[in-house]
């Protein structure tokens, strides 16, 4: 069997054993970026080759020497371009950022390196992580592997179609409102985010604080769950950090869901969904029900009011974070300017594109004085009422199923036409980031054009394991398709 053929975990199984070699891994992956890059642009920054090989030979020895013993050591990875790395370019995909070289790494990342994971780039994204589709990206788009003619999804395009085009083995993303969910439904691979404070947000470049959580994109749900264990950790770094003794999220991989409780949101099922989703979906549902799991649809409530209130709290949030990015310390400073302040807007009139600046106005203006109480007060109101409503959800289920997309990956150039629609796209994703829920998408079907369809299954939480032994019975039931 071709190594990029294997999982993530298959690998690491092989490179144990002795069968493949580290060296032998990333040099396929390096073979395979050369080979897909020019047509699919999943990466900003490739790391030199010599500085992988070498890399590669360290960890090779520490296995061999019994130093490593993690299930992903050896295993190569790609890293979302708005995590931190230490001596390799991160730009968020913005100009602002175009030679922002870090001098320390993201926690979530250093947990991977201490595994023995080999880091191949940083994968293009939306700027700034605004965006459904990677196409506000600074640096190009990012085109879907299965259809190019199409978008991968976003804001972590780069990171899916990287795993989907077999670029690399798996790959880091953050989820502000669907972020890593809605681009692995629409590229086929598998997706986690888990519960807001798990992972450590430390070197992750902020978008919206208080929604932002960085999660694992893998070929299966057992990659995912391995990933997953390894870059969860308590971090005094991150005051949003929560210590959790439950980290085994491995230990969910049961195949059995007898008894399980599951419920399907009418809310998710009616108006805009695409008919050939909703089939996928509903049939995925009676799959889960032919092992044993009762489910049944329900009303959720509150459904419409997530997209006003999540971009008025995320537009908020990005307002504040990104008023950092002034041209002082780091970053793009416009070359002609007189005065300080013309400096500050030059600098960000020439660093930062239209989506993002559409999202800094907005929250400027719900964060401004008589605006305040009508708008960002009220949002935060709601995002408590979402909260209570899955708190109701839960009493009854214990896992939630719905769609991780109305549609299937639409064109490039049709989403943002319309940046109304495109923000209703993540009508499906965004309430599980302002309830601070873990959620996992899982390939359930194609459409009629062989596009992917996405299942998003969602859990209480730090109720991982509970998500993560309803998707991988799932995916077991596909298995041999």
């Amino acid at each position: 069997m071709c190594i990029l053929e294997l999982s993530a975990l298959e690998l690491g199984k092989k490179i144990k054993s002795g069968e493949v070699t580290v060296l032998e891994a990333v040099e396929a992956c390096l073979g395979r970026m050369k080979e897909m890059e020019p047509g699919i642009h999943a990466y900003v920054t490739v790391v030199d080759e010599e500085q992988a090989m070498e890399r590669a030979k360290e960890v090779q020895a520490m296995i061999e020497e019994g130093a490593l013993t993690s299930p992903l050591a050896g295993v190569p990875v790609a890293v979302k371009d708005n995590l931190c790395t230490k001596g390799l370019r991160t730009t968020c995909s913005s100009e602002i950022l175009y030679n922002f070289v870090p001098t320390y790494t993201a926690e979530a990342v250093l947990n991977l390196e201490k595994a023995g994971a080999v880091i191949l780039g940083k994968t293009n994204m939306d700027e700034f992580a605004m965006g459904s589709t990677t196409e506000t990206s600074a640096f190009g788009v990012t085109r879907n592997p299965w259809n190019t003619d199409h978008v991968p999804g976003g804001s972590s395009g780069g990171s899916c179609a990287a795993v989907a085009a077999k670029e690399c083995f798996y790959a880091l993303g953050s989820d502000t409102g669907g972020s890593i969910r809605q681009p692995s439904s629409f590229c086929g691979v598998t997706g986690i985010k888990p519960t807001y404070g798990t992972v450590s947000r430390y070197g992750l470049i902020a978008y919206g604080s208080s929604l932002d959580q960085i999660g694992p994109i893998g070929k299966n749900v057992s990659d995912c769950a391995a990933v997953l264990e390894a870059v969860s950790s308590y971090d005094n770094k991150d005051s949003t950090s929560i210590p959790r003794e439950d980290l085994n999220f491995t230990g969910a991989l049961v195949n059995d869901v007898k008894g399980m409780r599951i419920g399907i949101p009418r809310d998710y099922l009616g108006e805009g969904l695409d008919e050939e989703v909703r089939a996928a979906v509903l049939e995925a549902a009676g799959a889960l029900r032919q092992r044993g799991a009762m489910v049944e649809e329900f009303d959720l409530s509150l459904v419409e009011y997530a997209i006003p209130a999540y971009y008025v709290i995320a537009s908020a949030e990005a307002s504040s974070n990104l008023s950092r990015f002034d041209g002082v310390k780091y970053g793009l400073r416009a070359k002609e300017y007189e005065g300080l302040h013309q400096m500050y807007k030059k600098s960000r009139s020439q660093g930062f594109g239209p989506e993002v600046k559409r999202r800094i106005m907005l929250g400027s203006f719900v964060l401004s004085s008589g605006y305040y109480d009508a708008y960002y007060l009220k949002a935060l109101r709601t995002k408590a009422l979402i909260k209570k409503a899955f708190d109701r959800a839960f009493a009854e289920y214990d896992v939630i199923l719905g769609p991780a997309a109305p549609t299937t990956a639409p064109k490039l150039g049709e989403s943002l036409k319309d940046p109304l629609k495109m923000y209703l796209g993540d009508i499906y994703t965004v309430a599980v980031n302002l309830a601070g829920l873990p959620a996992m998408t899982v390939p359930c079907g194609q459409d009629r054009q062989g596009l992917p369809v996405g299942l998003q299954l969602m859990g209480d939480c730090f109720q991982e394991k509970k998500i993560i032994r309803a998707a991988y019975t799932f995916e077991q039931t596909r298995e041999g398709r």
